[in-house]
């Protein structure tokens, strides 16, 4: 894999954070393969229903901001894994406090070139830590997590499962984070889809 190849991924990487977070959603349908899979916290099957979803979260008023950094990209001919470190923010209110939710975690994509063309072909989104902040300081913040029992949830995505649950979502079936076994298994399938298996 030359560099002109590993900028087109980490461009392509790039790219779908701004599409994502400007609501552009033919392009951000663009940056993965039609048949493309994705897995985040709050979601697990094809890109195009993620993008759906997103679609009706967008329309219904909830933002978010995706920081994206630069990417570790290693290719084989028209296959390639990347590897980008990012940090999510979202404002939501839950139960009349609005907060700040800010996730660190990482995106390890699958990549392929098709017809002379990168795209992602499946990405998940691995979570590291996470935290809630009031916007204005607040005693209804205080009150909101003392009456909730967080420790139920993963300390890596701990407060974006939360957040999610405030808001009547559910979390996807798999959630990854560093040290659990789904995670390892994750990266043995991508490293083995990039040599070839």
């Amino acid at each position: 894999m030359d560099a002109n190849d590993k900028q087109a991924c980490a461009e392509l990487i790039q790219t779908w954070g701004l599409y994502r977070d400007q609501g552009k959603w033919p392009q951000l349908l663009a940056t993965f393969v039609p048949d493309g899979r994705i897995a985040v916290s709050w979601f697990s099957g094809s890109f195009r229903d993620f993008v759906h979803r997103s679609r009706q979260a967008f329309d219904a008023g909830q933002r978010s901001k995706h920081q994206i950094f630069p990417s570790i990209v290693r290719g084989a001919g028209d296959r390639a894994l990347a590897e980008t470190n990012i940090v999510i923010l979202v404002r939501q209110r839950i139960a009349d406090v609005l907060i700040d939710m800010t996730s660190h975690a990482r995106f390890l994509d699958r990549l392929e070139r098709r017809d002379g063309r990168w795209a992602i072909f499946e990405r998940a989104a691995i979570y590291e830590r996470d935290r809630l902040d009031p916007v204005e300081p607040s005693p209804a913040f205080d009150k909101l997590f003392a009456a909730t029992d967080l420790s139920v949830y993963p300390e890596a995505y701990r407060y974006m499962a939360a957040r999610l649950v405030a808001a009547g979502r559910a979390l996807a079936p798999v959630v990854y984070g560093d040290g659990s076994p789904h995670t390892a298994q994750l990266y043995a399938r991508y490293e083995a889809w990039l040599e070839g298996a």
